[in-house]
């Protein structure tokens, strides 16, 4: 600490009025606010490595001579295990994304903007900040290559695939996964491989524009392939990204790709991303089985769930399911690995957590399980001359209720009717009154509310159970709506994200009308 205090005084000439010690990050590294005596802030940072502290400071001041948004660092000691670097705030993009995250996913469109343009800045990053750069500076190596892969995939296998207990053939493995790692490193490229390019890792500046998006902790960087660091961002675990929001970040990542390089095929591209996608999710479970298993640290524990379910996706589309995020489908060099992580998935503690029964209001409970056992001999629970017809498609309504309950022209009758009056109204408020439930300013106060999520999610448990059932029995028409007062706020809020919850789950068609609005859209059927 006297040795930054000493640093600072002689980059400010005088010693700070006030110092804050900044939560810690993933690495060693101390950080520190320095505040002077007009409340003018810069950080301060102690290292235990020097080679990782030069690594920053290099790159910091390269990517600035590249015109890059990275903090400038302002001063450093001789022996460069201290150093100051402008002041970012507080705020990080994950920080921003909070609201997001809370709604399981779902980022309005403030939030899919600030991803949209962190996405584009990528390839800004990774091709502008390597020209010139001098890679001998990179920390702890200058290229991703194979030695590296090999490194991170049997981390994967001591740290995490070892304390599960899952019998497999060493030899068979380490043989697949030098077959991995020959195609991950299969392309050259030039560019800069951000390698921790994640939410925590971008600020937005308060002292600039309020989105203004600035970039750190890249001192780990190399040269390497462009699609780690995407699959880094998009499967990040605890992000709960949705496979339609992936997919529009990768086609801005792609077009914004074309300004800076020839771009490879759609097909080529999204292959290539699905290994990476599959690397690092290797990668990020052996992290998550040191940290949790071997140091017992619960956050780390608790992760683990959701990177599973990341590696089950991936494994759907390397089988040919179409379910993980990507444009094309293909298939897979590796049996006897995606064997070893297919069983891997399916292994008890990793199983998801079955429903706990509902206690309801009056003290009784549902039962766990259907009472009655079926039999092979008794056919079909239900049968209808409807069945079988498929594919199903979807339509959801918002309606004013002083406007009547919107017909069914399927002439089936009808279907669910969702009063949303309940719920908090914006439409009481001024700045809200010639909005929709499609504006902006709209869904962040309903969110905020939270009221209509809290009603949403009971929704959702209906839907979908009705929508599976209806895929099952191959019935072709299903029919939701939701009324209110005037059919502006609250039921086209919930029409839309019904619609697009389900359109993202089950790739069905799905028909949307906001009747008293006069908007309709057609969601296509995705899994044709």
């Amino acid at each position: 600490m006297h040795e930054l205090k000493q640093l600072y005084k002689r980059w400010c000439g005088e010693e700070p009025a006030a110092i804050e010690q900044l939560a810690g990050a993933g690495s060693n590294r101390l950080y520190y606010r320095l505040t002077n005596h007009q409340g003018e802030c810069v950080i301060g940072v102690v290292g235990t490595s020097r080679d990782e502290n030069h690594a920053f400071i290099y790159l910091a001041q390269h990517f600035t001579q590249r015109q890059l948004p990275v903090p400038k660092i302002l001063a450093v000691d001789d022996d460069e295990m201290r150093y100051l670097q402008t002041d970012l705030g507080p705020v990080s993009l994950f920080d921003a994304l909070k609201g997001g995250r809370d709604a399981g996913g779902r980022y309005n469109q403030q939030e899919k903007q600030l991803l949209i343009r962190t996405i584009r800045e990528l390839p800004n990053i990774q091709f502008r900040g390597a020209r010139g750069l001098d890679w001998k500076n990179c920390y702890p190596q200058p290229e991703f290559d194979v030695d590296n892969v090999l490194f991170d995939l049997n981390y994967f296998k001591y740290c995490f695939l070892k304390a599960t207990d899952l019998d497999f053939h060493e030899m068979k493995l380490e043989a697949n996964f030098r077959l991995f790692a020959k195609d991950l490193t299969s392309e050259q490229m030039d560019c800069f491989l951000y390698r921790d390019f994640q939410a925590r890792n971008v600020m937005i500046d308060p002292n600039n524009h309020p989105e203004s998006l600035f970039f750190i902790d890249f001192q780990g960087g190399r040269k390497g392939p462009l699609y780690y660091d995407l699959a880094s961002f998009l499967w990040q675990a605890s992000a709960k990204y949705s496979h339609r929001l992936r997919l529009e970040l990768i086609k801005e990542y792609y077009n914004e790709l074309k300004k800076y390089t020839e771009v490879p095929p759609v097909h080529h591209f999204a292959h290539q991303l699905a290994l990476f996608v599959l690397f690092r999710t290797l990668q990020v479970l052996g992290a998550y089985g040191f940290r949790g298993y071997f140091e017992h640290k619960q956050h780390f524990i608790d992760s683990i769930p959701p990177a599973i379910q990341n590696l089950r996706e991936v494994l759907a589309y390397f089988r040919g399911n179409g379910e993980a995020g990507f444009s094309e489908n293909d298939n897979t060099p590796y049996p006897y690995l995606m064997d070893v992580l297919q069983r891997l998935t399916e292994l008890p503690q990793f199983a998801p957590k079955p429903q706990q029964p509902v206690v309801r209001s009056d003290g009784f409970k549902t039962a766990e399980k259907d009472i009655y056992e079926a039999h092979p001999q008794d056919g079909p629970a239900t049968f209808s001359k409807y069945d079988g017809k498929g594919p199903l498609v979807v339509r959801v309504f918002s309606f004013s209720y002083h406007k009547g309950i919107p017909e069914d022209e399927s002439g089936n009758g009808g279907g669910y009717v969702f009063d949303c009056r309940s719920t908090h109204n914006p439409g009481r408020y001024e700045p809200y009154k010639k909005l929709t439930g499609l504006d902006e300013p709209v869904i962040r106060f309903l969110e905020d509310d939270g009221e209509i999520l809290t009603f949403l999610d009971s929704v959702y448990l209906l839907a979908d159970h009705h929508v599976e059932r209806y895929i099952q029995r191959g019935f072709t028409s299903l029919m939701f709506s939701f009324g209110c007062t005037g059919g502006q706020h609250r039921s086209v809020y919930c029409a839309q994200h019904l619609a697009e919850h389900i359109h993202e789950k089950y790739g069905v068609e799905v028909h949307i009308c906001h009747r008293e609005q006069g908007i309709t859209q057609v969601l296509k059927n995705t899994k044709v």
